[in-house]
């Protein structure tokens, strides 16, 4: 049987980057707090009385102005605060980031020349933390032949069904058993929404009529076939039509949206997808970037490349998305990286003084859930890419990654591979694959587990809660010579599992503490690290009976201590002239 996927992208075909995907470098700038920074239309200026005579100078030099990443400085501050105070997530100052924005028309060469020329002056501003260039932005995308040969595309007379052709809808382990899913109330994605941010999309396509809501900010990246191609692979996975002919998503059901990063970057996409949606509902990052081992302005190849989140600016607006309750799904890229590596404890230059390695959860954690490419099983459209479920050459690993996808072999929307023709509208393709092919399948069972838990009633999955899940159940990673479990990409999810330990509901009783109080004495005891997503009911009661006595007064005090944990404050006030002895008895009503 042929092999399908190379083992790494650093030697192989299929590594090359067709140049309808060079996207645009950002040069961001990271503000101190101390400098009180304000973009306003007469120029920079300072609430705290800063000097910003030096650094006006220096960007009206270039022709140069800085843009505030996340909208105005004081409103970002005020959503930052406000998404820590509500969930107890900690989110970065939005205020303190900035574009350089330079002349509409600025060629690609005279850009780069300013940038480089900025990035070395703005470091040595007082008011500037961190000053660093965000490589270009392009979709995980891994195929064998990236170029689309519309003359010899397999040509169609009649509707043509291909459901049959995808195995990620197939029950465990090959595939996330969909189609279980779909037998649950709710289990097409009913009632979720969901955001991708990527470069472009084809909305007329024949199977993404129904639940698609368009794009709703930025700007379309190129209108040519690569970018347009990737969008509508990835919205067919997640939401192709059900009907009776072409593909059909995960989560049909699930209404769809889209933000292109084209002409206001990925944080403020990120940011913006937030802003529009509800916690439990979903995000997802179709983009990875050259990291700090690939010189991307000197290679064309995907070797190096990594998630998003490494750069201060995404980071930040991932942990403000993932504040507001919204479940982010990232693709770990496929760079072949070990994301656990010593390289990636090293400062780059340029990023903020109080960096630490986002990579390491144990020095902070941005709440998305990090997906790797997996190999599909033995045999799917006649070939092997290896042993099920083993990690792709090509796809970064690491503790990071919480859970893979199929990362080739996907059957779906577009580039015309399996059903071509003149009309791009009718595109279908077997060859989808990357950590671009993976996200979406796990946004999908994500979406369908959403639904079903919205039509009983029940609280969605916290971004915490739906990756501690993926993490627990689902089919494991296999070995693969060379390339063995231990490089984590995860679990794929399989929804007969997923779902049912969603709904689990475990009822059970206890006494927490105990406790005695003087004569008309208060107290308060704190109880911490209990599950967000269960329902706690307490009481207090005396220990000793006194017949004809009120002897207590209690009352309850909670703090979302995490997206995933609560405190809980029990205030307890002896009403009698004697001490009392209490406790405090807890009953979990569902968990």
């Amino acid at each position: 049987m042929p092999v399908k996927v190379p083992p790494a992208p650093s030697t192989q075909d299929g590594a090359t980057l067709p140049a309808a995907f060079r996207g645009e470098a950002e040069l961001i700038v990271v503000s101190t707090p101390a400098a009180g920074l304000r973009a306003t239309l007469e120029g920079l200026q300072s609430v705290r009385r800063a000097p910003v005579a030096p650094l006006t100078t220096l960007l009206g030099e270039s022709a140069a102005e800085l843009r505030p990443v996340f909208g105005l400085e004081e409103v970002a501050a005020a959503k930052a605060r406000r998404a820590t105070e509500v969930s107890g997530i900690e989110v970065p100052d939005l205020s303190l980031f900035y574009r350089v924005q330079l002349p509409d028309g600025t060629p690609a060469e005279a850009r780069d020349r300013v940038f480089a020329r900025l990035l070395d002056r703005l470091a040595g501003e007082k008011a500037i933390d961190g000053v660093y260039v965000k490589p270009p932005t392009i979709p995980p995308l891994w195929r064998l032949d990236y170029a689309v040969d519309v003359d010899n595309l397999k040509l169609f007379d009649v509707f043509e069904r291909f459901t049959s052709r995808q195995g990620y809808l197939d029950p465990a382990p090959g595939g996330v058993d969909a189609r279980w899913a779909w037998t649950q109330t709710g289990g097409r994605g009913d009632g979720v929404q969901i955001i991708d941010i990527e470069g472009n999309w084809r909305f007329t396509h024949e199977d993404l009529t129904a639940n698609q809501g368009g794009v709703v900010a930025g700007t379309r990246l190129d209108d040519v076939i690569d970018w347009r191609n990737h969008g509508t692979a990835v919205l067919g996975e997640i939401s192709g039509d059900q009907n009776l002919f072409g593909i059909t998503g995960i989560a049909p059901n699930a209404n769809i949206r889209t933000i292109s990063h084209g002409g206001i970057g990925s944080s403020s996409a990120i940011r913006q997808s937030a802003d529009l949606l509800s916690p439990g509902d979903l995000i997802l990052l179709e983009m990875h970037r050259p990291g700090p081992l690939h010189d991307f302005a000197s290679r064309n190849d995907q070797d190096g490349y990594i998630a998003v989140e490494w750069w201060e600016d995404d980071f930040a607006a991932i942990r403000y998305a993932v504040a507001r309750g919204i479940v982010v799904v990232e693709a770990a890229g496929n760079g072949a990286q070990d994301l656990d590596g010593r390289l990636y404890e090293t400062r780059p230059s340029g990023f903020p003084s109080g960096w630490t390695n986002p990579f390491r959860r144990a020095n902070r954690d941005s709440g998305a859930i990090v997906v790797g490419a997996g190999a599909p099983p033995v045999g799917t459209h006649g070939f092997t890419w290896g042993n099920d479920r083993s990690r792709l050459g090509f796809s970064n690993w690491g503790a990071l990654v919480d859970a893979q996808g199929w990362g080739g072999g996907v059957t779906t929307t577009g580039y015309g591979d399996l059903q071509g023709g003149t009309d791009e509208d009718r595109w279908y393709t077997d060859d989808f694959g990357g950590t671009s092919s993976a996200s979406p399948i796990v946004t999908g069972a994500l979406a369908a587990t959403q639904g079903v838990l919205k039509a009983r009633g029940r609280i969605p999955l916290s971004p915490a809660r739906a990756r501690a899940l993926l993490r627990s159940t689902g089919s494991a990673q296999q070995d693969e010579p060379s390339r063995p479990a231990t490089q984590r990409i995860g679990n794929l999810p399989d929804l007969r599992s997923l779902v049912p330990e969603a709904l689990r509901t475990v009822n059970h009783t206890g006494t927490q503490f105990t406790g005695s109080l003087a004569a008309g004495q208060t107290a308060r005891w704190f109880t911490f690290g209990w599950p967000a997503h269960w329902h706690v009911y307490w009481t207090v009661v005396p220990t000793i009976p006194r017949n004809g006595v009120r002897q207590l007064r209690w009352k309850v005090q909670v703090e979302r201590a995490s997206d995933a944990t609560i405190t809980y404050w029990i205030e307890i006030t002896n009403l009698t002239s004697a001490s009392i002895d209490v406790e405090a008895r807890f009953a979990v009503l569902g968990q």
